[in-house]
């Protein structure tokens, strides 16, 4: 029954199950003071950013390692895996009686979880070229609409006298999402057909260590600028409330969710690594005149180009990955690509605290624009050096 699933079909479940999986995992963070305080009655609200780094750095350090076990027992198992991981998890942490079960949950998360790379990994076995490009596309902003989305969702309960409950509740949707992925056919029947064809510049422009590499830097700066943008807009702009704050922050991934799909329809026919350097030096751009904005309408602009830059750079870093996958590797493949993205955030979060201690809350837009200066540099000399040998 589940073999006469359209790979349309399929592809759309997937995205379903990931966003209303991530609705918990990326929504709750934002209120671990609240938990601290209210559930856990620890007085250390500087823990909360620690907290927030806690699964991040697990599932960086677990995603190639279920990647190579996903490449041998199947796909859809180790994603419905990572789905009843989540579900586990959230469970242990709704439960938690202190810090230190809570941390033990959130860890587990992280090591458990990991249902990006495994969502990915699947889809690499159902659809290839071009519209593997497109799919990890709309699953990063599936993840986006969750970052969007739940906070505000999740928002309206926190009220509650115990906050920390709520995990309790939300284990039921990746158990939901479980369910809705047992019932799609496995890669294994379609993955001799899912070898993926470079296509458009994809194919060897890039090995899949460069394209690792490339992606830590390109979140290392995005991620750099998240922890202390609130304070350094709030500094700027004094008469601006809590929520327009907020809405400034929120601009860059509206922008993704705006313009992804127009965006990968237009870019997918077009040299990745030629796409990749505009999205450097947009970046770059954007995140150095951030630091030399004088008024709100300057820093709407620069956040959403911000949000253009982010946006192209995550569709040529798809376009890259999708032209080097196989069927058989997918999952090693797409968890140590996921592993990189996770450790660019740990870097970034860390190195964020150092440099708005050493130079204030500005300082991580300065530093993000020079790791791009110099990642678009490499781009440029690499180009010219390749260029004697791909011209007729």
């Amino acid at each position: 029954m589940s073999r006469a699933i359209s790979p349309r079909t399929t592809v759309a479940v997937v995205m379903v199950c990931h966003f209303i999986a991530a609705f918990a995992a990326l929504g709750m963070p934002p209120f671990f003071t609240l938990i601290l305080e209210k559930s856990l009655h620890a007085d250390a609200r500087f823990l909360a950013g620690w907290l927030y780094v806690v699964p991040t750095l697990f599932v960086a350090l677990s995603s190639p390692w279920w990647g190579r076990i996903a490449d041998r027992y199947g796909k859809k198992l180790l994603l419905v895996r990572a789905q009843l991981g989540l579900a586990g998890s959230f469970l242990l942490a709704g439960f938690a009686p202190n810090v230190t079960v809570f941390v033990l949950a959130l860890a587990l998360q992280g090591v458990l979880g990991g249902t990006f790379a495994a969502s990915n990994a699947y889809l690499a076995g159902v659809v290839s070229g071009p519209t593997l490009t497109r799919s990890l596309t709309a699953m990063q902003g599936s993840a986006r609409a969750a970052l969007v989305a739940a906070p505000i969702c999740l928002g309206v309960w926190l009220g509650v006298d115990s906050p920390i409950e709520l995990y309790r509740y939300l284990a039921a949707l990746p158990l939901i999402a479980a369910a809705l992925i047992w019932a799609l056919p496995d890669t294994a029947a379609t993955a001799s057909g899912a070898q993926v064809q470079a296509s458009s510049g994809a194919a060897g422009a890039a090995t899949p260590q460069l394209i690792y590499a490339l992606q830590f830097l390109f979140v290392f700066a995005t991620v750099l600028t998240f922890p202390y943008f609130v304070a350094y807009a709030q500094a700027r702009f004094p008469q601006l409330s809590g929520m327009w704050l907020g809405v400034l922050f929120g601009l860059p991934h509206l922008a993704y969710l705006m313009t992804a799909a127009p965006l990968a329809a237009w870019l997918v026919t077009r040299p990745a690594m030629r796409t990749l350097g505009v999205a450097f030096a947009a970046l770059m751009i954007s995140l150095a005149a951030q630091t030399q904005v004088s008024s709100l309408g300057g820093l709407v602009a620069w956040r959403l180009m911000m949000g253009l830059a982010m946006t192209a750079g995550f569709i040529a870093l798809h376009a890259l990955i999708a032209g080097v996958a196989r069927a058989g590797t997918a999952g090693r493949l797409f968890g140590r690509f996921e592993s990189s993205s996770k450790w660019g955030a740990v870097c970034a979060g860390l190195c964020a605290g150092w440099a708005a201690e050493l130079a204030g809350s500005s300082a991580p837009f300065v530093v993000g624009a020079a790791v791009m200066a110099l990642a678009l540099a490499y781009l440029v000399v690499s180009a010219a050096t390749r260029a004697p040998v791909t011209e007729p």
